[in-house]
C-alpha cells in the first residue's frame, strides 16, 4: 500500500473529505491536492501533520497492522501526550473519581 492509499484509508474510516484532512493537519487544501495529483510522496513534516490528525504516531502510520497490536496502555499514555495540562487534570480527576 503506497502512503497515498494509506491516507485514503485512514480518511476513509474517518469519513473525511480531503478538506477535512486540510483542515485537521493545519495544512492547506493544495498541498494535499498536490499530493494526489502528482501522486508524490509527501515531505516528512506533511506526514507528521497527517498522522497528528489522525491522531497517531508515524511508527503507527507505517506498521504493518495485522502484525502488530497497539496495547491499550500505549494508546493511552500516547493520546494524554497530547493533551494540555488542563485537559490533563480533568482526565486524572475524573479516572479518580471511577476509582
Amino acid at each position: 500500500m503506497t502512503i497515498i492509499e494509506k491516507i485514503d484509508k485512514l480518511r476513509a474510516e474517518r469519513g473525511w473529505s480531503v478538506n477535512n484532512l486540510a483542515m485537521e493537519a493545519m495544512l492547506t487544501q493544495s498541498t494535499l491536492n498536490n499530493l494526489y495529483t502528482r501522486n508524490a510522496e509527501p515531505k516528512l513534516s506533511t506526514l507528521r501533520a497527517i498522522c497528528s490528525a489522525f491522531n497517531i504516531t508515524l511508527a503507527e502510520f507505517f506498521s504493518d497492522e495485522e502484525s502488530e497490536e497497539i496495547m491499550p496502555e500505549d494508546e493511552l499514555n500516547f493520546r494524554f501526550s497530547k493533551l494540555t495540562d488542563a485537559q490533563k487534570k480533568a482526565v486524572l480527576a475524573l479516572l479518580r473519581s471511577m476509582t
